[in-house]
């Protein structure tokens, strides 16, 4: 009888549990580990979800997502303008205030945000001290609405007036249109959640001097392709969330020449501001984001986030198509991987805010980590690990761009296009790079981090997704 002779030389292939593949590797011998979990944390009605939006739907889903992604990716966002707020958005009246997230009650509405609207109030010249603005929407004598329901995106704890200055973007091969205020700046700001008396005479200036004075500089521009310059702005280390500094110089080089032509103290006004304003272009991004959703949500059947958008209290998505209308919300999360000021910790922080996480579902902010060295030091500090933030989006993204290229990256696409189906399968959920508000004591900015979005609005979006009848 032949002896039969085991193998000399083995490889191993560990599924799930990093544990086994360890204990090979520590006794020397090759190991490839393969990433594995149960679908859904083993969720059985997700997983029943999945198996459906998997199942005979995916072709007809897959369709979808893959148009949603050609509009996220193909539409060319213009700076047409700026208006006051009231000029441009039929829906509002003389005594609204936009705000950004959700539809939230007052109640419910969290310090920051309360502060900021009071601050909206004053500098409409409705109320002279917080008390008075309090009271007038407590009585509802001011309305308040989400910004998102009037295609408008604010960030941070941002609150809006009918006279507040906008810019309008256009997205001509969609046929939408989007708007956003001026980036309000550092310092004492209501979009810090502060209505200091320096907090309202900053919305003031705004509408009074930089309003009027930068749509002189558009209008003599010309229309601007926003994601041109992001383009460049991302090879050059910007995510155009937390860091926009390249992609601002950008902008004010190619408004230089109109800007220098305003003249007067007012314009000298303008140039200290836009100077010292690091994020000035953020709201612009946002807008530009914004005609793109908006784009896409008309296409029906996808499983791709149109809307992702935070109050400080809650925490909300929405779908392309027949669900481009309704909310699946959850809790506002912590924000983690945090640098904070000194004296500040995770105690003081109030949860994730703002509607600036549109920029997220275009291939923007999380999904463009690994372009930007200044957000590697919110994700760990080395660029491996902005890099491992860009390929956890991939994970749950349905396609690439082909404008916004990753050098570190042999120049690939950053994700575009959030996959409900994919962030409920692998319960990766978007990372969103935001700033940190104090939760009480209305002092403003105290850091910057990471929030991982919940995944319970997701699963939720899943689950009315895979109850509906096939579109079409």
């Amino acid at each position: 009888m032949t002896a039969i002779e085991l193998p000399r030389e083995i490889s191993v292939v560990n599924i799930g549990l990093p544990l086994f593949a360890d204990a090979i590797r520590a006794q020397g011998r090759p190991v490839a580990q393969v990433e594995w979990r149960i679908p859904a944390e083993g969720d059985t009605d997700a997983i029943a979800a999945l198996r459906r939006t998997y199942g005979t739907r995916t072709a007809a889903i897959d369709k979808a997502n893959a148009e949603v992604v050609r509009r996220l990716d193909e539409g060319v966002p213009q700076l047409m303008g700026i208006e006051a707020a009231a000029s441009v958005l039929p829906d509002i009246d003389d005594r609204t205030v936009l705000h950004s997230g959700p539809p939230i009650a007052w109640s419910d509405i969290c310090d920051p945000l309360r502060r900021s609207i009071r601050a909206a109030v004053m500098a409409e010249g409705w109320a002279t001290t917080p008390d008075e603005a309090t009271a007038l929407v407590e009585m509802g004598s001011v309305r308040l609405e989400p910004a998102n329901h009037h295609d408008t995106v604010v960030p941070m704890a941002s609150a809006i007036g009918p006279s507040a200055p906008v810019f309008i973007v256009d997205n001509a091969a969609g046929g939408t249109r989007a708007y956003a205020p001026i980036n309000q700046g550092p310092g004492q700001v209501a979009w810090f959640g502060m209505e200091t008396p320096a907090a309202v005479e900053r919305l003031v200036f705004l509408r009074q001097v930089a309003g009027p004075l930068l749509a002189r500089a558009i209008a003599g521009s010309g229309p601007i392709d926003i994601f041109s310059l992001v383009a460049q702005g991302v090879q050059m280390g910007d995510d155009v969330h937390m860091r926009t500094q390249a992609t601002n110089n950008l902008l004010i080089r190619h408004l230089l020449p109109q800007l220098m032509s305003l003249g007067g103290t007012d314009a000298q006004a303008l140039a200290k501001f836009l100077a010292g304003n690091h994020l000035f272009f953020l709201n612009i991004a946002m807008a530009g984001a914004k005609t793109l959703t908006l784009w896409a949500e008309q296409v029906d059947g996808s499983s791709v986030v149109t809307s992702m958008a935070r109050n400080g209290t809650t925490f909300g998505i929405r779908l392309a198509g027949s669900q481009s209308h309704e909310w699946f919300t959850t809790a506002s999360p912590p924000i983690g991987r945090a640098l904070y000021q000194s004296g500040f910790g995770p105690d003081d922080a109030a949860p994730d805010i703002g509607d600036s996480a549109v920029l997220e579902l275009v291939g923007l902010g999380g999904p463009a980590a690994a372009a930007s060295p200044a957000v590697a030091g919110f994700l760990g500090g080395s660029m491996s690990d902005a890099i491992a933030a860009t390929e956890d989006m991939e994970r749950i993204c349905a396609g690439r761009s082909t404008r916004f290229k990753l050098p570190i990256l042999g120049f690939r696409g950053t994700p575009v296009g959030v996959d409900v189906r994919k962030v409920v399968e692998t319960g990766i959920t978007p990372r969103i790079n935001t700033g940190i508000l104090h939760a009480s004591a209305g002092t403003g900015q105290i850091g910057a981090g990471v929030a991982e979005a919940p995944v319970a609005c997701f699963r939720e979006a899943l689950l009315a997704l895979s109850n509906r009848p096939p579109a079409g």
